[in-house]
């Protein structure tokens, strides 16, 4: 087994520290940071996310794979600044106003990240506002909300309207959290629903037409 199969298995296993090292053996090896991208993570979060929906994992074990991911993306970072490596899209991400739940969130934005994705993270409790001051700033291609009360779900179509409004009209919108459906998603205007983050990576390569 070559050494980005292994950081694959150790991004399946949730072993942050070895795909740590690993992906510092892979550097010192000279393999390009794209082949440890997506062999190593991108693979590995794939089958997280196809454990996941098939109920053989569950939250715990996708957040650690998610924070496994994140140590190995630090490790690359200067060099994929240095070297301009092209991401596959932005994404600007948050929690809505009303509703400082973020677990979920965390996830997606790893798993995105993992997955050769540019995030900008704005946290929680985000207002339409802030939305679509981040999107302009940088040039996002995709704006990710979540919500996690039935309460705070309502406020996701006065953010998508007042985006609709704005100049950042033409940037994708993908929602997700507990209380949404498809059928709502496609009620408030999104482009997107996922049901969890393995599905929000596959939504998000969707809406940018990459793999």
């Amino acid at each position: 087994m070559g050494i980005v199969e292994r950081i694959a298995e150790k991004v399946i296993a949730g072993d942050i520290n070895a795909v740590e090292e690993l992906t510092r053996q892979a550097l010192a090896q000279k393999i390009g940071i794209e082949e440890i991208m997506n062999g190593g993570y991108v693979s590995g979060l794939d089958v997280v996310g196809e454990k996941f929906s098939s109920g053989e994992i569950f939250l715990p074990e996708m957040l650690v794979a998610g924070m496994a991911v994140k140590a190995g993306i630090e490790v690359l970072r200067p060099l994929m600044t240095k070297a301009a490596t092209k991401p596959k899209g932005t994404v600007v991400a948050g929690t809505v106003i009303g509703d400082i739940h973020d677990i979920g969130k965390n996830i997606v934005c790893m798993m995105l990240e993992g997955s050769g994705f540019r995030v900008i993270d704005l946290g929680t409790d985000v207002a339409a506002d802030a939305f679509i001051k981040a999107a302009g700033e940088h040039q996002a291609d995709i704006i990710a909300m979540s919500a996690l009360l039935s309460t705070t779900r309502a406020n996701m179509k006065q953010i998508i309207d007042e985006i609709r409004a704005s100049e950042a009209k033409k940037v994708s919108v993908m929602v997700g959290g507990a209380p949404l459906t498809q059928e709502y998603a496609a009620s408030i205007g999104a482009d997107g629903y996922a049901l969890n983050a393995a599905i929000a990576v596959k939504k998000a390569r969707e809406l940018m037409g990459v793999r």
